[in-house]
């Protein structure tokens, strides 16, 4: 691959996911490979993660614009498959342009569904109602919006610019439900259809420049040949359908639904399925997490991985942390279809004597190599081997084989338990912190 990405044009569909918890370093690959690509599309979930991006014009949090706004020839598409919040929309692209970032070319889908003020009031209202049995939901209305997605009392970007009548109706008949719930469930004031329909008009007019048929668009450029990056947000553990369920997100995390959430794209022309996987393990929220640890362990970890610590990109919480757990990854890896893996945060490690890999899991007594369903995952242990650290800095390296040997021994152990060949390397936070194979 570094010939390519250094010689010349790729040609095809590739997908970035993650595979793990989310929070892998999507965010730096996405904008690497974006380079060398003419689209990039956001394809699930919403503004609830964030993609951490350091370059030339400075450090930036992504929640819900794709990482190819870098570069104004790139086009720039929010698939239909996207938790559209559009405050948030609009926040993002001022920033970009007031910390001088050329204002990127945009575009959403007239199919993508809107995020409305009351899908965050339900989420906010959940999580106060569960409290100690809260789902750690970063509060931003998605859990929520895809339900009324899949009860199809949902708003398509394209109502907006229709009929205004009708659409009003719409809204007076899903309110009359909600604050239903509002008022006897939550014991909260009602919600006013006024403000709600005034509301969707300040959506219609901040999002008019930027609303397009993009099925069209992104189905003309996969079968024209040009190069299309998809974006996926948190990884395959989170996924609605493979993830650590009931603490998943609400979408489909995987590569596969990039043929859906992205709208045009033959399943078929995906070529490509470059995985994220982190140096170690981090997780933001409640959910099974076999390799924790925990205490001034997991804190002197927290401190030095990321840039500037492991701290959620949307919430700040901290993140909890982990060692690598190859088990858990291996299955991210299948659920993903992984082609090849892009591995991360690698230099945060430099400090270790020794570094703790998790192998297997320990499940009733008897060691498994394979990642079961939630209710056995609940009782799984970590077994772990220990493998030499390389106590030294890495960051600038380059070349492959500059890396200390045990360093080498690291990446060269974890890509023959996955099983998918490691061709990226990232050892800092800096677009150009890459090494090829």
């Amino acid at each position: 691959m570094s010939a390519v990405i250094r010689k010349g044009r790729f040609k095809m569909v590739r997908a970035i996911v993650g595979a793990n918890w989310g929070d892998e370093g999507k965010g730096k690959i996405t904008d690497v490979l974006a380079q060398e690509s003419d689209m990039v599309i956001r394809f699930q979930g919403g503004s609830n993660a964030g993609h951490t991006i350091i370059n030339n014009y400075g450090k930036f949090a992504l929640h819900q614009l794709p990482s190819g706004v870098f570069n104004d020839k790139i086009v720039n598409i929010i698939g239909n498959g996207v938790a559209l919040s559009v405050e948030n929309l609009v926040k993002e692209i001022k920033e970009l342009v007031d910390s001088g970032v050329p204002k990127p070319n945009i575009l959403v889908s007239d199919r993508a569904q809107i995020v409305m003020p009351y899908h965050k009031l339900f989420d906010c209202y959940e999580e106060e109602r569960l409290s100690s049995r809260s789902f750690g939901s970063t509060k931003s209305g998605i859990a929520p919006f895809y339900s009324d997605k899949f009860s199809k009392i949902g708003f398509q970007v394209n109502e907006l610019f229709d009929d205004e009548q009708g659409l009003r109706e719409k809204l007076e008949r899903i309110l009359e439900v909600k604050n239903a719930i509002v008022t006897n469930v939550y014991h909260k004031d009602p919600i006013s259809t006024d403000e709600m329909f005034a509301k969707l008009m300040e959506y219609k007019e901040a999002l008019e420049p930027y609303v397009a048929n993009t099925f069209d668009i992104v189905h003309d450029a996969a079968v024209s040949g040009k190069d299309i990056l998809l974006e996926g947000q948190l990884g395959s553990l989170k996924d609605t359908d493979f993830g650590i369920y009931p603490m998943v997100t609400s979408s489909n995390t995987i590569a596969g639904y990039g043929a859906v959430g992205a709208g045009g794209i033959p399943p078929y022309e995906i070529k490509d399925i470059i995985t994220v996987v982190k140096a170690y393990s981090s997780s933001v929220g409640a959910g099974e997490f076999v390799s924790e640890i925990f205490g001034e362990e997991a804190e002197e970890l927290r401190k030095r991985g990321g840039d500037g610590g492991e701290y959620g990109a949307t919430t700040g919480r901290p993140r909890r942390m982990g060692w690598l757990d190859l088990v858990a990854t291996r299955y991210g890896c299948k659920v993903q279809g992984a082609t090849q893996v892009a591995f991360t945060v690698l230099d945060a490690l430099g400090y270790l004597d020794e570094i703790p890999v998790c192998v297997a899991y320990e499940l009733d007594g008897q060691k498994i190599d394979y990642f079961p369903s939630t209710t056995k995952l609940k009782r799984c242990k970590p077994v772990l081997e220990v493998l030499p650290g390389w106590k030294c800095d890495i960051r600038g390296i380059r070349n492959y084989a500059e890396l200390p040997e045990n360093c080498r021994r690291y990446i060269e152990f974890a890509e023959k338990a996955v099983g998918v060949p490691f061709k990226m390397i990232s050892n800092g936070p800096k677009r150009e912190d890459i090494i090829y194979r």
